[in-house]
């Protein structure tokens, strides 16, 4: 018999955190639960990140997931707005850290490409085709915790594909293992 394992999968915003959980006995994925943190209400940026921490670990304590999958921060033209977004991530991935549960993040094309097929997707696209998978009754109002969910199964859909660099212990081993780039 496989074991079972629960994934949390993190939207991070300073205005809503999405976040679903999903656990995955075998091949099989079951949804457990979707929420948000809606933070609009506060103006302190500090209580908005103790807020996302507070959360998180008690998503941990409360799921105890094994893993985490987190999306990452997308580049866009506005620098305070990706700055917010890394703090909410690295708040949030530091919650996981404090209890030893192994993180990956994925870059949001990623995730809409694992759900969908296509990296340029909607969050409504997204979200219609979790319900589909998952067999969800309905949809949130807003799509931060579909995000979440996406987070995770696109984590569900990625096992065993993380690959790895090459490790080098210095410039002969890089030179040992690609000879083929010298000349």
């Amino acid at each position: 018999m496989s074991k079972e394992k629960i994934i949390l999968g993190i939207d991070p915003g300073t205005t809503i955190m999405g976040f679903g959980i999903i656990k995955v006995q075998g091949s099989t994925m079951s949804f457990v639960q979707m929420n948000e943190l809606m933070l609009k209400k506060y103006d302190d940026p500090f209580t908005k990140l103790k807020m996302i921490y507070d959360r998180t670990i008690e998503l941990i304590d409360t799921y105890h997931p094994d893993e985490i999958a987190i999306e990452a921060p997308f580049f866009g033209k506005n620098v305070q707005s990706m700055l917010k977004l890394g703090r909410a991530q690295g708040v949030a991935m530091a919650a996981g850290l404090s209890r030893q549960i192994p993180i990956t993040e994925y870059f949001p094309k990623k995730i809409k490409m694992a759900i969908t097929g296509n990296g340029n997707a909607s969050k409504e696209q997204v979200a219609k085709m979790l319900q589909s998978i998952l067999k969800l009754q309905s949809l949130p109002k807003n799509l931060d915790s579909t995000d979440g969910l996406a987070a995770a199964v696109c984590h569900f859909y990625n096992q065993g594909k993380v690959e790895t660099g090459k490790g080098y212990t210095g410039w002969a081993s890089f030179v040992k293992q690609n000879e083929d780039r010298v000349k």
